[in-house]
């Protein structure tokens, strides 16, 4: 079947892409999801102005005279509280996809999409393929803790849906280098270390890198834009894409159930730094042949417009660099190789030298000169004891902690903790990076605590000195115009972020009831060239905490918030086993609670009377009392303070021979 064939079966009109058609400069608003969207009492996703294409106009002709004709017109199946068909389309919701239940069998013949993370979220990236039996994972990233998950290094996808299945898996192939996308690889390989990791050269790199940390040995299979390899039944290809690092892919998995095309994190840089245009045109021959379910990157669907190029932020690092009569601090992610290309450029322009800081950025900024995604005049990079010995106005330090982590080098020097680096009184620290979501206040943190040891802070919000590695919404159109795909699922973003992403996929001519928005865990099936929800997997968080893996909960991350919020109250007391009575007063201490040595001296009357109380009902359990006490003293610190403290009773029970 041709592609023009497959498009016109699922009511999409066969035209040319949008670069072949003529520019309309009339925009439309994609007012069909908003509708949807008012008529569910759901909150609106922003509206999204784009230009009204030949297919959206057929399609809206179309649906004038009473809708197109579609394929899978039959009645779906039931699945848990919800029907699928509820589930489909852009106008559904989280309330649907709560009530969904496990998913049936796969059809024979179908395609099950389901991602472990990635969706719903902004990190911890893992899609699994699975047809006829066997399994293809598309990236496998951590997610970064937030203020809610106190002691947690790492959150990871939750592989449950398929670790008692790893002998079914063909491989698992990597879009780039992003510690969102390649982080949690390593943890994946603990349950199969054979598994072969694809991906192109700069990735696979620093995925070694970070294999060897974990004394582990992967299979890596390097491939390049353009190769076409089988991986069992899953026939992939991958394409070229710009993002912010070096290498990175889309890729296009081929089955009997159709063809699939995965973007993987990208942007449309028309004047990329290293000459590596999105395969546009690849997208476009794909197209023709047909896709018939296309994952986009929705990180930036909310944002009108283009991405401004990567080349424009060297004159904007010039100019604030080149006026800097002091030391210079760039904090940037340790893996934007692009970005630190032309910090090194200026610096040596202007007479600088160059230190890298942070293991993390010293490791990767070592792999890419190594394999030539780096250039750095020869000097231009010095080690700290040579930094140390340089005037401040020769000096350029490129850090990590871009995003305020806790740990980074720039958390440390704005808290004064850093070993060998002080901020001193005229410093200029430039933060060349974009606020990932849910980093704000760390962020935020990190800015004040350099300001008042006298830096001077340049943030995007004051200079140009970063720009997104994610396509804007403009560039999304075209993306959807030149792969013109049956089906679209927005991946890779919040739900605001998906919501949006689905407006634009319709307003281009994608049928409403073919965009299907997930979310982690929500059960995807192409079948007969359709792609409609079909239930839900349970999935969570896996949090990473020291060498401890899966151990803490959400029951302990609560318990830890309640501590660091409202402190720590205990109560010991010894009972007898035959009465339940006290046989000694209680010892009431707490921890965190309050620096007045007598703000629980009216705690042990209150445990006396809960404990008397109990005795008198006959209660001589020790869980019973315990329970009795938490509660009589809980409400007395509420009423007392209007605090919510941890507070853990020991009850001792002591009888006759003890």
């Amino acid at each position: 079947m041709s592609g023009a064939q497959r498009r016109r079966r699922a009511g999409r009109p066969a035209g040319p892409p949008v670069e072949n058609q003529p520019p309309r400069e009339k925009p439309v608003e994609a007012q069909p999801v908003e509708k949807r969207a008012a008529s569910e009492n759901q909150t609106q996703a922003p509206q999204t102005q784009a230009p009204q294409t030949q297919a959206a106009k057929k399609q809206g002709a179309a649906k004038k005279q009473g809708g197109s004709k579609k394929r899978a017109d039959k009645p779906t199946k039931k699945s848990g509280k919800s029907s699928v068909s509820e589930a489909t389309g852009i106008g559904v919701t989280g309330d649907i996809l709560d009530r969904l239940g496990r998913p049936p069998a796969l059809a024979k013949g179908g395609l099950r999409v389901v991602a472990l993370g990635g969706i719903g979220e902004i990190g911890r990236n893992m899609t699994v393929f699975e047809y006829g039996g066997k399994l293809l994972i598309v990236d496998c990233g951590v997610l970064f803790p937030e203020d809610q998950q106190p002691g947690v290094d790492l959150i990871l996808p939750d592989f449950s849906y398929i670790e008692n299945r790893m002998d079914d898996v063909e491989a698992v192939v990597l879009t780039h280098g992003h510690e969102d996308h390649i982080g949690a690889v390593p943890f994946l390989l603990k349950l199969r270390a054979d598994i072969p990791v694809v991906g192109s050269r700069f990735t696979l790199a620093l995925v070694a890198a970070k294999c060897r940390e974990h004394r582990l040995r992967p299979t890596l299979v390097q491939v390049v834009e353009g190769d076409r390899q089988s991986y069992g039944d899953f026939d992939c290809e991958f394409f070229a894409v710009n993002h912010s690092i070096p290498d990175a892919i889309a890729v296009a998995i081929r089955t009997a159930a159709g063809t699939v095309l995965h973007t993987g994190d990208i942007k449309l840089d028309q004047l990329p730094l290293d000459n590596r245009l999105t395969d546009l045109a690849g997208f476009s021959r794909l197209g023709d042949e047909g896709v018939d379910l296309f994952l986009v990157d929705s990180t930036n669907a909310e944002v009108p417009g283009f991405v401004t190029p990567e080349r424009d932020i060297g004159g904007v690092l010039d100019t604030v660099i080149g006026k800097a009569r002091q030391r210079v601090i760039v904090a940037s992610f340790a893996s934007h190789v692009h970005r630190i290309q032309q910090i090194v450029d200026v610096a040596h322009r202007h007479g600088r030298r160059v230190t890298f800081v942070g293991r993390s950025m010293v490791r990767n900024m070592e792999i890419a000169q190594d394999l030539g995604y780096l250039s750095v005049p020869e000097g231009v990079v010095v080690d700290m004891d040579t930094a140390a010995t340089l005037p401040d106005h020769r000096l350029v330090l490129i850090s990590t902690g871009s995003q305020g982590e806790p740990l980074s080098a720039l958390s440390r020097m704005a808290r004064g903790e850093h070993r060998q680096i002080n901020i001193r009184a005229n410093d200029l620290v430039v933060l060349a990076s974009s606020l990932i979501p849910g980093n704000e206040n760390s962020v935020f943190a990190v800015v004040n605590g350099l300001s008042k040891r006298g830096a001077t802070v340049v943030t995007q919000a004051s200079a140009k000195v970063h720009v997104s590695g994610h396509a804007s919404a403009g560039e999304l159109l075209y993306l959807y115009n030149a792969v013109r795909p049956s089906n679209a699922m927005p991946v890779h973003g919040e739900w605001r972020h998906l919501r949006a992403n689905a407006a634009l996929a319709e307003a281009t001519g994608v049928p409403s009831d073919r965009i299907v928005i997930a979310e982690d865990g929500v059960v995807v099936d192409l079948v007969d060239g359709r792609a409609q929800i079909t239930g839900r997997i349970p999935v969570g968080h896996v949090y990473v905490d020291g060498l401890s893996v899966g151990d803490v909960g959400e029951s302990t991350l609560s318990d830890r918030l309640v501590l660091g919020e409202g402190g720590f109250i205990a109560i010991t007391v010894a009972v007898d086993t035959a009465t339940g009575r006290a046989l000694s007063a209680p010892a009431v201490s707490g921890r965190g609670f309050s620096d007045d040595p007598d703000a629980l001296s009216g705690a042990a009357v209150i445990v006396d009377n809960a404990l008397t109380e109990l005795a008198n009902e006959g209660v001589t359990d020790t869980h019973r009392i315990a329970q009795g006490v938490r509660r009589a003293v809980g409400r007395w610190v509420a009423g007392k303070y209007r605090r919510r403290p941890m507070i853990v009773p020991n009850v001792i029970a002591v009888g006759e021979d003890d």
